[in-house]
């Protein structure tokens, strides 16, 4: 079979806002669900291993199907907003969709499973349609087995386990009555046998673990606290008679299934969080000398910031804390949700924002102290736009989520795998963040639902923590930047939405007011907020990037009327473009500023609506500018002799002349400034220049800028569009063009005289169901340096032909993922 021609290389995402979504498996793998997608992720690999999509909604609970045996898991249950719950199935060491089962009238925000000796899973489902369901999967079918109302309440989490010594199925459900409800099935219907009270608040989570032939039942709640409850298989009633009379005795409910009677008490009431206990996951049992070992370890999750790892104290027997771990500081909220991995050595909690929180302990050290490890992370909401800096070697992305993101590539010593991380945050925002552009090598402009926009420049404590990561050599890149002036890092004063730079000066003052207690200047007050220097080696983790990864704010540019919604600069770094959204013509203008004053220098009159996107051409004499009124503008740039550029009206389509029949959403230029191309809601794509001229677009009469290709319909609206910066071997261009579906699809065109055929396009490829986004492909963009990004020299050499066989594409997409593929230009 031939090599696939797109090969992901990096995916950026994170876990979704609800409490259920995360689960470690066997295998060494953690699922969880990523906006519409379960995302299996390596830790130790540190990357995204695969995605899987076929919810057409938000995941919003991830299990996987343990083993008795404890081997490898091979089912995944996920239930959706979508109301329906998918078992995943490992094919050929491939997880594939084997059954849906639909029949929830509301989105399904918990799963169990447990394994059958018939060789069938039995799954619990709950919603938020007051009901819980029980069905049955084998053989790729999934039937409902029964459904279980609630009338007015819901269940926040479900369990299921078999009862010590039997083959019979326990269900514990826990919800906003404060109560944790037991069924079992008995006679092939699950019946109520018990309800545990206690509680004060909404059980939020409940997991059971067998231990030397008991169950124990961990639940925990809003009220703060967590309850371990002990199921028993009680003896025969004659032998209690010989107790002591007078001794205390725990309260027991009990209960009888085929003869054996079971007995429920409260083993332990656990009290140490100080906000919602969101989260609870006992360590899974362990294979020693072929019998199973459950460990008595159980792990909570709140929303006061910490996780805790609790057990009995080897003497006692009393429950104790024996780990806390967490975050100080910051303005975030706290974890919904906590696993432990197969080994006991690492734990892991999400976050409200979606990010990953990973500890690690010494393998050999048992009591050793707990360490921060590197994890993947992304935005939490649609990815609007991204950039990549002049060399290729670091990409930025502003999202949804008001935050802008910048990822490159981390080559770690013991590893010739190289992996993309999250290093910097350099603005979080108050507003949706829409679109950015770099101008030069560390700096760029952005722009969110705000009528300002704002220019960051990178601290020096970033372009330190940029060479260490990266590898590469400092001296050369403080060489690149104006490197006296740069601050040492940025900060954001409370409730300000503009980062502040910090120097030198600033932080020695800072720490002889924290050693003489001088509480008068603000930023004393509020110390979360303030900068501290890192040095480091690997990606930081979540709450360093929060706080000490900020670029200073350097300007504000006021000129628009209404949000911002598009940007570009040319790349000479002299001019940037910018656009806000506009429903007449005068503010549909587009503004330029100048790179050197930032000062206004022109505002280009044209278009009657939203201008959607920009491109200055390759030399920087043009700026293309397509539009919502289905129009595209071109500017040429007029004095070249070094003062102020000033940009004219050279060529624009006419709604009668325009072929578009619909909104413009994407435009892009060859290479050789020869094309441009523009693609459409109408789900058309062409490219225009001089027809049959050899000469570089702007240098004929206008007139002649004409459609230069056939009409290439892709069959959805293109929503992104953007032309390889290499020329493929034959002399052809490559373009990649992404859909309202999420697929990208890449095609090759070469300029032919009979436009009448359509052989001037053929596809080449285009990605599969795993490698699509599931959501709107926002933007597409080709990394401007040929070669693999973080690779060595030696593996960035052109191939024998000459010609460079490796490029990478960059691609935002509304379900909240940055995707980074390798595309072997050979194989086209």
């Amino acid at each position: 079979m031939a090599a696939p021609v797109f090969e992901t290389c990096h995916v950026a995402c994170c876990a979704n806002r609800t409490p259920h979504v995360l689960s470690w498996s066997r295998r060494g793998l953690i699922a969880f669900g990523s906006c519409s997608s379960v995302a299996l992720y390596d830790p130790q690999e540190v990357k995204i291993a695969a995605l899987l999509n076929k919810h057409t909604d938000r995941v919003n609970a991830v299990q996987w199907v343990h083993r008795e045996d404890c081997g490898p898991e091979t089912h995944l249950v996920s239930g959706g907003s979508d109301n329906s719950v998918i078992v995943w199935k490992e094919h050929d060491g491939k997880f594939a969709a084997a059954a849906v089962c639909s029949g929830h009238s509301g989105p399904v925000c918990a799963v169990d499973a447990v394994p059958l000796r018939s060789g069938q899973l039995l799954l619990a489902s709950a919603s938020s349609d007051s009901t819980v369901k029980l069905w049955t999967f084998s053989d790729g079918a999934a039937e409902c087995l029964q459904t279980i109302s609630f009338g007015s309440s819901f269940m926040m989490d479900v369990s299921l386990v078999l009862l010590p010594g039997s083959e019979v199925p326990v269900l514990a459900c826990g919800g906003d009555d404060s109560k944790v409800i037991l069924y079992v099935q008995l006679n092939g219907q699950f019946q109520k046998v018990l309800t545990l009270q206690g509680h004060e608040d909404w059980v939020r989570s409940v997991e059971w673990a067998a231990k030397d032939g008991e169950l124990l039942l961990a639940s925990c709640s809003q009220d703060c606290m967590i309850r371990v409850w002990k199921l028993v298989v009680k003896c025969a009633p004659q032998a209690d008679a010989s107790a002591e009379e007078g001794a205390i005795r725990m309260k027991e409910d009990v209960f009888e299934v085929k003869g054996n009677v079971y007995a429920v008490t409260l083993e332990t009431v656990l009290a140490g969080h100080e906000n919602w206990v969101y989260g609870i996951h006992w360590q899974p049992p362990v294979n020693k000398g072929g019998s199973m070992k459950q460990p008595l370890s159980l792990l909570s999750a709140s929303m006061d910031k910490t996780m805790i790892l609790w057990g009995p104290e080897e003497a006692s027997g009393v429950w104790v804390e024996k780990v806390r771990v967490g975050e100080v500081g910051g303005n975030t909220l706290g974890f919904l949700g906590c696993q432990i991995s197969p080994d006991g050595s690492k734990i892991l909690a999400h976050a409200f924002h979606g990010a990953l929180h990973l500890w690690y302990r010494d393998k050999e050290d048992q009591e050793g102290e707990w360490s921060p490890g590197v994890v993947v992370s992304g935005h939490f909401s649609a990815v609007q736009d991204l950039s990549w800096d002049p060399e290729g070697e670091f990409l930025l992305s502003v999202g949804s989520d008001q935050t802008t993101r910048l990822f490159t590539p981390w080559r770690r010593k013991d590893c010739s795998q190289v992996t993309w991380h999250e290093i910097s945050r350099p603005q979080i925002h108050g507003y949706d963040m829409q679109c950015l552009a770099t101008v030069g090598r560390f700096q760029f402009v952005s722009g969110a639902d705000e009528k300002v926009l704002r220019v960051f420049r990178a601290p020096r404590n970033f372009v330190e923590n940029f060479a260490n990561i990266g590898g590469t050599s400092l001296e050369k890149l403080l060489a690149s930047t104006d490197a006296a002036s740069l601050p040492e890092g940025a900060s954001t004063p409370a409730l300000g939405l503009s980062n502040k730079a910090v120097f030198q000066g600033d932080l020695a003052t800072h720490n002889t007011q924290e050693k003489e207690g001088d509480f008068n200047s603000a930023s004393a007050q509020y110390k979360e907020s303030y900068f501290h220097p890192l040095s480091l080696t690997e990606p930081p983790p979540e709450d360093h990037l929060l706080q000490n990864t900020l670029w200073p704010e350097v300007q504000k540019l006021y000129g628009h009327g209404f949000e911002m919604f598009c940007l570009a600069s040319d790349s000479a770094r002299t001019v940037v473009a910018s656009a806000c959204k506009a429903s007449k013509a005068e503010h549909a203008s587009i503004l330029l500023w100048s790179t050197s004053s930032w000062k206004q220098l022109q505002a280009l009159p044209c278009h009657s609506l939203t201008v959607t996107q920009m491109a200055f051409s390759p030399d920087g004499r043009l700026l293309l500018a397509v539009s919502r009124d289905r129009t595209w503008s071109l500017w040429k740039r007029g004095n070249t002799d070094g003062s102020e550029p000033r940009f004219s009206l050279y060529t624009h389509s006419t709604k009668d002349s325009a072929v578009h029949t619909r909104i413009i959403w994407s435009c892009d230029w060859s290479p050789d400034n020869k094309y441009f191309v523009t693609s459409s809601r109408d789900k058309k794509v062409i490219m225009w220049g001089h027809r049959g001229s050899v000469e570089c677009v702007g240098e004929k009469s206008s007139a002649d800028v004409l459609p230069c290709s056939s009409v290439l319909d892709v069959g959805d609206s293109a929503t992104a569009v953007t032309v390889c910066p290499f020329l493929l071997s034959d002399q052809s261009y490559l373009l990649a063009v992404g859909l309202e579906s999420g697929q990208i699809v890449l095609y090759k065109w070469r300029p032919v005289e009979d436009l009448s055929s359509g052989s001037d396009w053929s596809k080449c490829a285009e990605t599969d169901a795993s490698q699509s986004h599931t959501l709107v492909v926002k933007r597409l963009r080709w990394r401007p340096r040929s070669g693999q990004a973080g690779q060595r020299d030696e593996d960035k050499r052109p191939s024998e032909s000459g010609h460079h066989a490796w490029v990478q594409l960059a691609s935002a997409g509304a379900d909240h993922a940055v995707k980074i593929f390798n595309i072997n230009t050979l194989t086209l």
